[in-house]
């Protein structure tokens, strides 16, 4: 027998099905699809909509594939520069991480992220969910910011 009662289990929320007035956009052109993954009950808050950090840690995955091909080793999260919530994320939705390189420095990159839901009532409509900005920098084994290697030209 499970050590939760059914008292317990019985005050769970149902996921949030409530409908979501936004409107649906196209992913955009110019970034590249790199991550998709779907949010599950365990991901939920007690409203049923997805803990904010769960997003959050989900873009700094996504986001990070892009500058790891121009970093060719290790790299670091060091800032996230913005970081707009626009819609609910719900159980269950099929998420779909767009990125784009918005600047290569000597030892920094910076990304631009946007997350697009696509719901169970509406497959193949998206809704933009969350948009990013952060910042990696490209790391030596010591932790310390090394040089982003440049193609030669």
């Amino acid at each position: 027998m499970s050590h939760l009662s059914s008292t317990v289990t019985g005050h769970l929320r149902r996921p949030n099905e409530n409908p979501v007035e936004a409107p649906a956009e196209t992913p955009p052109a110019d970034h590249e699809l790199v991550m998709k993954v779907i949010p599950m009950p365990a991901d939920a808050n007690a409203n049923g909509d997805i803990f904010g950090g769960w997003v959050m840690a989900q873009v700094d995955l996504a986001g990070a594939v892009l500058p790891a091909r121009h970093a060719q080793g290790r790299m670091a999260t060091v800032a996230v520069n913005q970081f707009i919530f626009k819609q609910p994320v719900r159980v269950g939705d099929i998420l779909s991480f767009y990125a784009k390189m918005e600047r290569i420095g000597r030892s920094s990159l910076t990304v631009n992220v946007g997350v697009y839901a696509e719901r169970f009532a509406t497959q193949g409509r998206y809704i933009k969910v969350t948009e990013a900005t952060l910042t990696y920098v490209a790391i030596d084994d010591a932790g310390r910011p090394r040089l982003v290697p440049r193609p030669d030209i």
